[in-house]
């Protein structure tokens, strides 16, 4: 595989000389003719995660993503690298983004330095005995080795320029006329904790950044979810709920906000949303279910009326998957169905004590503030009541 610099004008299209072209098409069909030979990128990605999580299992530990969804990063990585090895810039701008994106979730550049041979043996073990060959074993290592060397250089830059994730929508769940249930699915591993946030961007609206609350389960899969309230058919979060489609980029920033669940768990937690505030609570919940925590976990919804329960069934599922999680909608206005009706404050002092408990809130800043001023009234201890601060 050729040095992949530039050369003076006269070249091949990007700058390149003709023969180093020709030779790294040359050395792209050998990927992708070998790629096949060996079962395709989906069977090799399984043998490479395996490989590497005997090898180096800190590694597959700091991405996100469970088996499946990480054997398929890798999947859709193989078949990136083969698909642009003939367009350089490409190829060395999305290494270096790997490099950054690795490096957010925690991973240093010599825990995948050996990546190179687990997947020249990932190839070779799909392969029926004879079919393996020498310039299949060069052009695969020779690739990684610079592939690895524009990672690395990434992964020293992380720190000195706002790291930002490309995504796509894959769902577009219009729960209400005025909310959606968006998903979207980054490019690259993103790195997150239940409980957090993201800034999100648009095509439309280049200079805006709209913070949301990341609703999916980091352990489990690679898609954000987004719940989505829209005011308005303008701004971002009328162009998320009316005008998006699945399919539709959309970029975000680095996760943000402290509204995560202690290392060590300690206090059973009450967990009180208004609305779209839900988002990051039912984030906790699935984490309670995914990792089997025995800590309790009561969860009350306050809204208006039933029609904005719009994610009852999907959270009431996940906390029957929890040890010990119960959800209490509570509705305001109209006919409360089979749930408590009132205000949800009054429907938290009602149902227990909670003075010993960590409590996580989310909503609108005077949900916030009139939720926050009943719990020190119930003699909740300032520093037990975890919200972010309003924007």
């Amino acid at each position: 595989m050729p040095p992949m610099v530039s050369r003076p004008p006269g070249g091949g299209g990007d700058g390149m000389d003709p023969a180093d072209d020709a030779l790294l098409r040359q050395t792209q069909r050998l990927l992708s003719t070998s790629l096949t030979f060996a079962g395709g990128p989906d069977e090799v990605a399984e043998r490479l995660r395996a490989a590497l999580l005997q090898a180096h299992p800190s590694l597959m530990a700091a991405l996100p993503g469970d088996a499946a969804t990480q054997a398929a990063m890798l999947g859709r990585a193989l078949t990136w690298l083969v698909h642009h090895l003939d367009r350089p810039p490409l190829l060395v701008g999305g290494c270096r983004r790997l490099g950054a994106a690795l490096a957010a979730c925690g991973v240093q550049p010599g825990q995948y330095h050996l990546v190179g041979a687990a997947l020249a043996e990932a190839m070779r073990a799909g392969m029926a005995p004879g079919q393996w060959r020498q310039d299949f074993d060069l052009a695969w290592r020779s690739t990684w080795q610079h592939a690895y060397e524009w990672i690395v250089h990434g992964s020293a830059r992380a720190g000195l320029e706002p790291l930002v994730w490309d995504a796509t929508v894959v769902e577009h769940d219009r729960r209400r006329p005025d909310l959606a249930v968006v998903r979207l699915r980054p490019a690259l591993p993103m790195p997150f904790r239940p409980g957090q946030f993201a800034r999100i961007q648009l095509p439309e609206l280049p200079q805006i950044w709209r913070p949301y609350s990341l609703a999916g389960a980091p352990r489990r899969n690679d898609l954000i979810e987004l719940h989505v309230r829209a005011k308005t058919t303008t701004g971002v979060s009328g162009t998320l709920v009316h005008r998006t489609r699945v399919g539709d980029p959309v970029r975000l920033s680095r996760a943000e906000g402290t509204m995560t669940l202690p290392e060590t768990p300690g206090r059973n937690l009450l967990m009180i949303a208004g609305d779209t505030g839900v988002a990051p609570l039912k984030a906790l919940l699935t984490e309670l279910a995914d990792t089997g925590d025995a800590r309790s976990a009561v969860l009350f919804w306050g809204v208006r009326n039933l029609d904005e329960l719009y994610d009852i069934d999907e959270i009431a599922e996940t906390a029957r998957r929890a040890r010990r999680a119960t959800v209490v909608p509570v509705v305001s206005e109209g006919d409360p169905g089979p749930y408590a009706s009132g205000l949800v404050t009054d429907a938290v002092a009602a149902y227990g004590e909670w003075s010993d408990h960590e409590v996580y809130l989310a909503g609108p800043p005077l949900m916030l503030a009139a939720t926050t001023a009943a719990l020190l009234q119930l003699g909740v201890a300032p520093d037990r009541i975890h919200h972010d601060a309003p924007e």
